[in-house]
């Protein structure tokens, strides 16, 4: 038995895990796909919003000859570190349920990529999982065509074709520059009164340049009501419709985590936010001995969390555990 079972191989799991090797605890990572899955679903070609000092764990130093390191650098350094740290990873398998025994330790029950099934057992869970699974759906008519996705990759697959970008986030701005130069039509789509006010300081003044050369065709305050094989319907601010011809839809309207290991075992949630109730100086979940780590303990707020912040979590749940063994000691002595 493991004194702790991690659920995610995300940057937060990995520094878990090192913290663990640390203060002298063993630890085994599970990890439904491969490490750093989320990063490896990032853009192509995206550019971090840290430097790569703020993304480093365990120790492990992360250089860059860029101010802020690309996505290829960090998948690189996170494999590097996890290899340098020795740290134990059951790939592609998938935690299905988190189940608090009786004596307070835990089984976690898991399928593997060839369907075998197993029962892992630990004194201590950290769910680490990320949001990527779960695109925040919008509900329209034709969103289930096999021209939308939620994910973006790289713009080369639109080479000359018409894309409508829905949202007004990082992820939506990126891929709209990059989509207009692989030559695509790009319209954007979204209900605020301007584009996120978080948009990284070095991309705004070129997306804006080209939305006043109308090189990309901005519709705020607006909304896509319906897909079809061939267009958009957006409604605008002032109610009426305008059918845009389309070839293929990037909704990017974020994603939200999965809440199934965590009511799997117990952990209460604010419905609002699908927030697990946790202590922020522990990251201890209202279940004794299982603990939440990186964006997972934001709920629907994935903003509230960021490699330079989750990373930190893992220290603070060792040092609880080993807090809460040395006075369980101290009652025993007695």
């Amino acid at each position: 038995m493991k004194d702790v079972i991690i659920i995610g191989a995300g940057p937060c799991g990995l520094s878990t895990a090192m913290e663990c090797q640390r203060q002298g605890l063993t630890s085994l990572i599970i990890e439904k796909n491969f490490i750093v899955h989320s990063i490896y679903l990032y853009p192509t070609n995206m550019q971090f919003f840290s430097t790569a000092e703020l993304l480093e764990i365990g120790g492990v130093p992360f250089t860059s000859p860029n101010d802020k390191p690309f996505r290829h650098e960090a998948l690189v350094y996170y494999r590097r570190a996890a290899q340098q740290h020795g740290l134990e990873i059951a790939a592609y398998e998938e935690a299905l349920s988190v189940e608090p025994l009786d004596d307070g330790t835990f089984a976690i029950h898991t399928s593997n990529s060839r369907g075998e099934h197993k029962t892992r057992q630990a004194a201590h869970v950290v769910i680490a999982t990320g949001y990527f699974d779960q695109p925040n759906m919008i509900g329209i008519p034709g969103e289930e065509l096999p021209k939308v996705t939620h994910y973006f990759g790289e713009a080369h697959p639109y080479t000359g074709m018409k894309v409508t970008v829905i949202g007004g986030s990082n992820s939506a701005v990126d891929a709209a520059l990059e989509l207009i130069r692989v030559g695509a039509t790009v319209d954007m789509v979204y209900r605020g009164d301007s584009i996120s006010e978080n948009i990284k300081p070095w991309v705004r003044p070129i997306f804006e340049s080209l939305v006043k050369k109308e090189k990309i065709t901005l519709h705020i305050q607006s909304r896509v009501v319906e897909i079809t094989p061939h267009s958009v319907i957006i409604q605008l601010p002032n109610g009426e419709t305008e059918v845009v011809d389309n070839d293929f839809v990037l909704a990017l309207t974020g994603f939200r985590p999965s809440r199934t290991l965590l009511t799997s075992a117990g952990v209460v949630m604010d419905d609002e936010l699908e927030k697990p109730a946790f202590d922020h100086s522990t990251m201890e979940s209202n279940v004794p001995g299982l603990y939440v780590a990186g964006v997972i303990a934001s709920g629907r707020n994935a903003n509230e969390v960021f490699i330079e912040t989750g990373r930190g979590h893992g220290k603070l749940i060792v040092d609880h555990i080993l807090m809460k063994q040395s006075s369980k000691e101290k009652e025993m002595d007695h």
